[in-house]
């Protein structure tokens, strides 16, 4: 019997494309091209706008769903990889500029996993409300190995308000002997 391994994937688009349209309808046909893929997902999170990160100015439409597959971290990279090709994605050039489709292995339900070529917790995830957001809607439990919180948690810690400072005590209006 093959083990089958749960992964909490992070979608994101800023750029339309020819045949599924704008970016929130790129995350949603990546959805269905993970499937196809033989990657099912079992749950997807909502579909958010975001702010772009580096240089680029397109805003974003980032989701995030959880997949269940007999693959090992480096075997469903390629096969995200593939998937983010085939949407037409240029790794050449700039980091962070315009994308048609980005995958990312955010979580596993195996624990870490590092090597040169990938890590996993995803090395930027606790610092990105983008991910966080859609993220703790489906998979707010999920514990990183490395923290020992959980998604929910991390969300917590990037979203919330801070305190507004104590305020000095009042002064009086009456003038002093």
């Amino acid at each position: 019997m093959t083990a089958h391994w749960q992964y909490l994937i992070a979608l994101g688009s800023n750029v339309g494309h020819p045949y599924h349209g704008p970016p929130p309808a790129v995350v949603r046909a990546a959805l269905v091209a993970l499937e196809t893929c033989h990657l099912p997902v079992i749950l997807a999170g909502p579909i958010i706008a975001s702010a772009p990160l580096g240089p680029s100015r397109r805003r974003y439409a980032n989701g995030a769903a959880v997949i269940e597959t007999p693959l090992l971290p480096e075997a469903l990279l390629d096969r995200l990889q593939q998937i983010e090709n085939a949407f037409g994605r240029n790794r050449r050039g700039q980091r962070w500029r315009a994308r048609t489709l980005d995958l990312d292995i955010v979580l596993w339900s195996g624990g870490a996993h590092r090597t040169t070529r990938l890590a996993i917790p995803h090395r930027a995830y606790r610092d990105r409300a983008f991910v966080l957001g859609p993220s703790a809607q489906i998979a707010a439990n999920w514990r990183d190995p490395e923290t020992s919180l959980c998604v929910k948690h991390h969300h917590a810690r990037l979203t919330r308000r801070a305190r507004l400072p104590k305020a000095p005590p009042p002064r009086s209006n009456v003038p002093g002997p």
